[in-house]
């Protein structure tokens, strides 16, 4: 789910669907599993280093020229910690950076917070504080007419709007404008430092999965399930993002439903996961029957898995990415499912954007025309669902490589080997 290309918080959306519920019997269960097969896959991780971020910074002002982009403001979140290294949160008191067209970035924070932003700042800044009967706006627009730098000034697509109409009353001589150009144009094209650390968290995600699925039992809940699987991804050195545990007809919804659910024999199981490693994040779904699978659910986990393939033979260099979606759906539409969007059959987007946020632009989406370039991570996911009944999904994040795309976990092959 996204607002303006980025994910809404899936953590607290699946907290609220799966976990709920079921917490008293997640406790009772997977409170203290043994973990002593585990051990830490992060060891040889390298953290984005401070010459990596000049060259992010660089890149954007080389974009903010070519787009006449005097200053961009970005609020906490995967953005800032992109460019800045500063990992905070947001509150009514604004903390932010503004990125200029030339020189290096100002950071803007409360007085008392100036120690703890200080801790995770990866670049050099100059940071100015704001005291709490002073207007942080007020500082940034000095600081923008100090440098004459005060023509379009970009906004980051997910600021608030105070922080934005603030900046524009403290000075009204600038001309507020979207900076999709230069955050979505360096954001979306992932260095080789940044596909290694995805490449790890897909590598953790797996290992849960392969740890997990032999421990499901019947009578599991959702919580049950994820509560091993968060664990296992914490042994593991991940930082454990979302575990959604879908069962039966619950898997038919593709968040799912606050319905009780618990493991039976041969009910589909659906698991779709992820951690981050260094904030960079993975996305794996697997679907699964507990017990013997009926010809239906084979028809559709190998519709699903054949589906995959079409989307990931679509993702080609120079192609638009909604045309990957487009040729899922032909086929799906042969297959009698749909059409378009409607169901039984697929009802969202063959795949979206990953990076920092779980959820980036741009999405393999219908009408989406943006090219498809080498850098770009998206995931893959053409499930398939049957209301009233069941859904299957297969999710597999790929990065585009010059020549074309590579998989970060290699999709299964069969219903019977659901982690290939």
């Amino acid at each position: 789910m996204q607002r303006q290309g980025f994910t809404i918080d899936r953590r607290a959306l699946i907290a609220g669907v799966a976990a709920a519920p079921f917490l008293a019997s997640a406790v009772a269960r997977a409170a203290e599993p043994d973990l002593s097969a585990l051990s830490d896959m992060t060891r040889d991780v390298r953290p984005i280093d401070g010459a990596e971020r000049a060259a992010r910074l660089a890149r954007a002002q080389a974009l903010m020229k070519a787009h006449g982009i005097a200053a961009v403001l970005i609020e906490p979140g995967a953005s800032l910690v992109y460019f800045t290294g500063v990992r905070w949160g947001r509150s009514e008191r604004l903390t932010a950076a503004v990125l200029p067209v030339e020189g290096p970035p100002l950071i803007v924070t409360p007085f008392f917070e100036e120690p703890s932003v200080r801790q995770t700042l990866g670049i050099e800044a100059d940071v100015r504080v704001w005291q709490e009967d002073q207007s942080p706006a007020a500082l940034i627009a000095a600081w923008l007419r100090e440098r004459k730098l005060t023509g379009a000034i970009g906004i980051e697509e997910t600021a608030r709007f105070f922080a934005s109409d603030g900046l524009a009353r403290a000075l009204p001589a600038a001309r507020i404008v979207s900076a999709n150009p230069v955050v979505r144009g360096c954001r979306g094209i992932k260095s080789p430092a940044e596909i290694a650390l995805m490449q790890k968290a897909s590598d953790i995600t797996i290992a849960a999965f392969r740890w997990t699925w032999p421990r499901v039992e019947k009578g599991m809940t959702p919580a049950d399930i994820g509560a091993l699987m968060n664990a296992a991804t914490a042994k593991l050195g991940g930082d454990p993002g979302f575990a959604l545990v879908l069962i039966g007809e619950a898997a038919a919804y593709p968040h799912g439903s606050r319905a009780p659910q618990q493991v039976a024999e041969g009910e589909i199981v659906l698991m779709d996961c992820g951690c981050s490693v260094e904030g960079y994040q993975s996305d794996i779904s697997r679907t699964f029957v507990y017990g013997a699978a009926s010809a239906e659910q084979r028809r559709v986990w190998d519709q699903v898995a054949a589906g995959q393939q079409i989307a990931l033979k679509a993702a080609q260099i120079g192609a638009a990415a909604g045309s990957v979606d487009d040729a899922v759906r032909r086929q799906y539409a042969a297959w009698g499912y749909g059409p378009d969007y409607k169901l039984p059959g697929l009802s969202h987007r063959t795949g979206h954007g990953i990076g920092l946020d779980g959820h980036e632009p741009v999405n393999l989406m219908r009408g989406e025309m943006t090219k498809l370039a080498a850098g770009m991570c998206f995931s893959n996911e053409p499930g398939i669902y049957l209301p009233g009944k069941f859904g299957v999904r297969l999710e597999d994040c790929f990065h585009m490589t010059p020549s074309g795309p590579q998989w970060f976990s290699v999709p299964p092959k069969s219903p019977d080997a659901p982690l290939g």
